[in-house]
């Protein structure tokens, strides 16, 4: 696992900080303030029914012990109008409790996929690194877990502080009552009930503290090492095909095997943790069942409480130290929930930071021309090693030209393609663009999103600004009119189509969105030669007025082409940031994590 910032307790405010301005933005916002007042309200009402529940103890126990018929059976009556009422409360807070997990991860999930999406930032993401690698699970899992675990643990922290300010005040009534009328010397100190309750709660949370503070980075590797074999296993799935060919399973299997036994061995170690930390957390819960009555036992035996108002006060005693030790108790629910924190902000401060690295760092300059025309003027793309650079220093491509880039392999035909789609900014040069001018950029493998194929064909657009028989037209004319009876039908074409249809399928959808200026990224040259002969003729039908620029290993044969524009690679070139000759794997996002570059 790459290196990352130790935990503090700055980091940690920052990152809650940055939690609640994206709540604050979020169009969910108003709904999170009348929840949060809510819980406030049924909370505090929950805890004034408490305190009545309280003294209620001494009224009844009273009856019980002085036999009391008539008492006791009135104090019945008053319990059961006290525990209707927290029973309403208690559903109430539970509907109220439940919702606030939902709203706060629809905010969060709205709010990272909103970064997430921002232009080119997926894939600039992908550079960055281990954390680039598990982004969906961030967005999914962990801000599920998140979510939850902020409404369940803010919830209990506020009932307990409420708990304890409230029956700290109870207690110390009752410790002053008890050193009014004792003649104890331990009772007699102002307090002694307080006293107790807090030295108890604090000798347990310590504890708590020095044996379960390892759990924070187990759990963050936990989530890590799980994120790393839910992408190995979803990539054999993937890869079935070409791993059953290579008959590859048994090395597939020792890479798994060596995945879940890193995930194995996480767990272990944070189940021996978890067990460290019960000796504290189950020895206190027990010691706590006769603590109080110890502490209250001087009171009794010397007659100044009775015996209702022993048991009274025990429940008083019992309310303040479960309060205190909220702490003891939610010990490895704070380390699971700091680490779900430090995944999830992690991932939306990497998101933000992007745009910055790309500005900070060499790049290449883009811009609008006034004439309709692309302009490439001393443009450079860097590579890992060396750049990537036309032998032309100044080229101009007008409209309706085809125009083809070769290049050795290794060259970085596959930089300039990103380069000009803005995935890979970093370089020398400018690159002017046509104005206003309508640009598409078909990548060597099509991407084929899941839905239906008139959806496919029609995206990114909505397939509600074509017309019908537009969809049929151009199945047709790259020899797909097979599937005009599925064009409804929902899949996932990308599993189910040989890559051979896939790419007429991409050639189908520049039919429908007729740019004006194509750029190909090996798209056309990887073809096979009877779907070529069928795609270059909608270049010189359909799309005649088209301007295309396709990278290629090689000149075709054909008269396609008008130009030939050649690529060769600079070894002496290097990636760095302005005013630096740091390499590109010394780069560093913000989160801690080295940008990986490549062709």
């Amino acid at each position: 696992m790459p290196d990352r910032p130790k935990s503090s307790y700055a980091l940690v405010w920052g990152q809650v900080l940055a939690m609640i301005y994206a709540l604050a933005r979020s169009n969910q916002r108003g709904r999170l303030l009348l929840l949060c007042v809510g819980l406030v309200v049924v909370i505090a009402a929950n805890t004034f029914g408490q305190i009545r529940l309280n003294a209620w103890n001494q009224g009844f126990y009273d009856a019980v012990a002085q036999k009391q018929v008539a008492a006791f059976l009135w104090q019945l009556q008053v319990f059961g109008l006290i525990a209707s009422s927290l029973l309403v409360l208690g559903v109430t807070q539970t509907w109220l409790h439940e919702t606030l997990k939902v709203v706060l991860r629809e905010a969060l999930t709205y709010d990272l996929i909103r970064e997430w999406l921002e232009p080119k930032r997926v894939y600039r993401l992908s550079l960055a690194g281990e954390i680039g690698v598990n982004a969906d699970q961030r967005i999914h899992e962990d801000i599920r877990h998140l979510t939850e675990l902020c409404a369940d643990l803010g919830v209990g922290l506020l009932q307990s502080s409420l708990l304890l300010i409230t029956f700290v005040g109870v207690l110390w009534g009752l410790s002053r009552e008890m050193a009014q009328t004792s003649t104890s010397i331990v009772t007699a100190v102002p307090g002694y009930m307080v006293w107790c309750a807090l030295a108890y709660a604090a000798v347990s949370s310590w504890m708590s503290w020095r044996v379960g503070r390892p759990l924070i980075d187990l759990n963050v590797e936990r989530s890590s090492q799980e994120a790393g074999l839910r992408f190995a296993l979803v990539r054999v799935s993937e890869s079935a095909e070409a791993i059953t060919l290579f008959q590859g399973e048994a090395d597939e299997r020792r890479r798994l095997e060596s995945e879940v036994g890193r995930v194995i061995g996480v767990a272990r170690r944070l189940a021996n943790g978890l067990a460290r930390l019960t000796w504290i957390t189950a020895g206190s819960g027990w010691l706590a069942i006769v603590a109080p009555f110890i502490v209250a036992a001087p009171g009794y035996f010397t007659g100044s409480l009775s015996f209702g108002g022993l048991m009274m006060t025990v429940a008083a005693f019992m309310q303040v130290h479960q309060s205190l030790r909220w702490f003891v108790d939610n010990f490895s629910r704070l380390a699971d929930w700091r680490a779900a924190l430090l995944r999830v902000m992690l991932l939306r401060e990497t998101l933000t930071g992007l745009d910055t690295l790309v500005e900070d760092a060499e790049r290449i300059a883009f811009r609008e021309g006034e004439e309709a025309k692309l302009v490439f003027d001393k443009l450079g793309v860097v590579l890992f090693r060396g750049k990537a650079m036309l032998t032309e220093p100044h080229v101009e491509i007008g409209p309706g030209e085809h125009v083809v880039i070769t290049g050795d392999p290794g060259a970085g035909k596959s930089a300039l393609f990103k380069a000009l789609a803005g995935l890979w900014p970093w370089g020398t040069g400018s690159v002017l663009w046509p104005p206003g001018q309508a640009i598409m950029f078909m990548p060597r493998r099509p991407y084929l999103p899941p839905g239906s194929l008139r959806a496919i064909l029609a995206y990114p657009a909505s397939p509600d600004g074509f017309a019908g028989d537009a969809f049929l037209a151009a199945l047709d004319r790259v020899g797909l009119g097979h599937l005009k009876p599925d064009l409804d039908r929902e899949d996932r074409w990308d599993r189910m189509l040989p890559l051979e249809e896939q790419q007429r399928l991409a050639f189908a959808r520049l039919m429908l969105h007729r740019p004006r200026w194509i750029i190909f990224d090996e798209a056309i040259s990887a073809l096979d030669e009877d779907s070529r002969r069928l795609i270059l003729s909608i270049f010189e039908n359909e799309l005649a007025g088209a301007t295309v620029i396709s990278t290629s290993r090689r000149p075709s044969g054909d008269m396609f082409y008008d130009r030939v524009l050649h690529l060769v690679r600079d070894r002496e070139g290097t990636l760095t940031r302005r005013g630096s000759s740091r390499s590109p794997e010394a780069w560093s996002l913000p989160s801690g994590s080295p940008v990986q570059s490549g062709t």
